[in-house]
């Protein structure tokens, strides 16, 4: 069997190596048929953008394996392929390292990944087609310091990809191709630690003199997960072609579809996993196609082949940097509360999305962070609704795209809350306090407040007893904030397990019992939750500690509204 190619980015790696490959060449025709001088495409990351960029290099590039490309459909083009196959000089940076936690950490770690890059065409240095001052000017973008490593002057760094170009194009008579892969994270990490207008100046000067008016460059393609305003990077950039998430060209290009994810699936023998795939990694829209998330398929697809019952697990979590989310939980006022309890919980929501922002302005309003939920795949479409935006703002209907994400967002949501609900020290000892006192009535009052402050997680699509699954983590989060007490969840207690179970050192025992009132009948779910506990006979094991007493509660929900009885 072929192996998977878990975090595999390079296209000759797979195709030499014996790896599975899921054939996108195709893209290369789209591309030219469709092509601009300079084609920008935006995608959320882990989608593939830079093993599509390695396979363009892969295609491209002068002295490229051509068997790289037998049997794959692009090769069916014949006269595309020996028109352009291997016709090319081509320069690949990809700057999704070039990231610091100071400005200058940053630079370095830019003058690496150009360095590198520039390293390749190690024959410009003794080139005859270059002058002499043309080869010091190569030379220059591959010095080296004492220690060895890259010491490419800032001025001669700004102008690196356009000398570059300048040069191979005149070695080789031909013009060039330019990669440039995730350009926004150096922007990103920026805005993160502090130096943005620094590296915003950094970035526009290095692609501004590669890109615009560059007379060594054939074309260019850049990837990256936001689209940077014009102001801000593409300054002066009349050439852009741009190809957004909302765009109907390249739509299957970037993510697996329905069909090549069931073709993975059957060639490793695990097609009765289709649904789980689905459910968990598919829902996103990229123009008018439906894909799944690549990394998701493949770490999945890698359980599948150990274990074939192996459970769906959130891949996304462990690879992508949530701060973006988390940010946005964290600032959301009632009303946007609201709006993420609605997405959690299975509905759409309308809003208006800019697909052009600065970093800037990501914390300007809710609204822009919206659109960068979008943008960067923690939210995607449903449809567009009929009213039209603003000129730079598409009005759209967004929904969670899949399990996966929505396990996601529960679990910052669950993160959020213990944090602002433990920075509140007294409002959490007076809820805590009033359960050894047997006090219903402040706990029902103070658990109403909590719900009401809350961002409620409630699924409806699974069984009854699940749905008591976030008022349980409430309830047993806040609890937990008294470290003192012995507090226990699902413990098995007398004949079955009991929801939360709590002893304190003034020897008080209780057991409390929760349940979704779904018809919204709060006495009824008090009342079974109560005789739940007596039923099964959990407070047995309490009574024979010999605690000063035992005390039972019966608590039921139903959405933001909640009903406490003690006995």
């Amino acid at each position: 069997m072929k192996k998977l190619p878990i975090g595999v980015e390079g296209f000759e790696k797979i195709r030499t190596q014996d790896f599975y490959y899921i054939d996108k060449t195709m893209f290369i025709k789209e591309l030219l048929d469709n092509w601009g001088e300079v084609n920008l495409f935006t995608r959320p990351r882990r989608f593939g953008k830079t093993l599509m960029m390695d396979m363009l290099k892969a295609f491209f590039e002068i002295g490229s394996d051509k068997t790289l490309f037998d049997g794959l459909k692009i090769s069916q083009e014949t006269e595309l392929c020996e028109e352009y196959m291997g016709q090319f000089p081509v320069i690949f940076v990809t700057l999704k390292g070039a990231v610091g936690r100071s400005y200058r950490e940053a630079v370095d770690a830019m003058r690496y990944s150009i360095g590198e890059e520039a390293s390749r065409f190690y024959f410009l240095k003794e080139s005859n087609r270059l002058t002499v001052e043309e080869r010091a000017r190569y030379s220059a973008l591959i010095k080296v310091n004492e220690k060895g490593q890259f010491a490419i002057e800032d001025d001669v760094l700004q102008a690196s990809l356009k000398t570059l170009s300048q040069l191979l194009s005149k070695h080789y008579d031909k013009k060039v191709i330019l990669l440039i892969d995730e350009y926004d994270v150096p922007l990103d990490k920026a805005f993160q630690g502090g130096y943005y207008e620094e590296m915003v100046s950094l970035v526009r000067n290095l692609l501004g003199n590669a890109l615009k008016t560059n007379p060594a460059l054939y074309f260019a393609v850049i990837t990256g997960c936001l689209r940077i305003s014009k102001e801000s990077i593409f300054t002066g950039l009349n050439n852009l072609n741009v190809m957004t998430v909302t765009d109907a060209y390249f739509s299957d290009s970037f993510g697996f579809t329905e069909e090549e994810v069931r073709e993975l699936l059957a060639y490793y023998g695990r097609e009765e996993a289709a649904d789980t795939m689905r459910k968990w990694y598919d829902g996103y829209q990229f123009g008018g196609a439906s894909v799944y998330c690549p990394w998701d398929v493949i770490k999945y697809t890698q359980a599948l082949r150990k274990n074939p019952k192996a459970r769906a697990q959130n891949y996304w979590a462990n690879t992508s940097g949530n701060d973006l989310v988390k940010r946005f939980i964290y600032r959301a006022d009632q009303s946007t509360k609201d709006e993420i309890e609605r997405l959690i919980n299975g509905e759409t929501i309308q809003k208006s999305v800019k697909e052009e922002l600065t970093y800037k302005e990501l914390d300007n309003s809710m609204e822009n962070l919206w659109s960068v939920l979008f943008s960067t795949g923690y939210l995607t479409k449903r449809g567009e609704a009929e009213e039209e935006g603003d000129e730079d703002e598409k009005v759209l209907q967004l929904v969670i795209p899949n399990k996966e994400i929505r396990r996601l967002f529960i679990d910052l949501v669950k993160e959020w809350f213990e944090d602002t609900s433990r920075a509140d020290l007294a409002r959490i000892e007076q809820f805590c306090a009033a359960f050894p006192n047997g006090d219903a009535v402040l706990i029902e009052e103070m658990l109403h407040d909590y719900l009401w402050d809350s961002i409620s997680v409630r699924d409806t699509a699974v069984r009854k007893d699940r749905q008591e699954n976030f008022y349980h983590g409430m309830v047993l989060g806040l609890l937990r904030s008294r470290s003192d007490w012995l507090t226990r969840s699902n413990p098995e207690m007398g004949e079955g397990y009991s929801d939360i179970v709590i002893c304190t050192p003034d020897r008080v025992g209780m057991i409390i019992e929760m349940k979704y009132a779904d018809d919204g009948d709060l006495e009824k779910g008090c009342a079974e939750a109560l005789k739940q506990i007596e039923d099964r006979k959990y407070a047995v094991d309490l009574e024979r500690k010999r605690l000063k007493k035992v005390l039972r509660y019966g608590m039921a929900f139903f959405k933001k509204e909640c009903k406490v009885v003690v006995v």
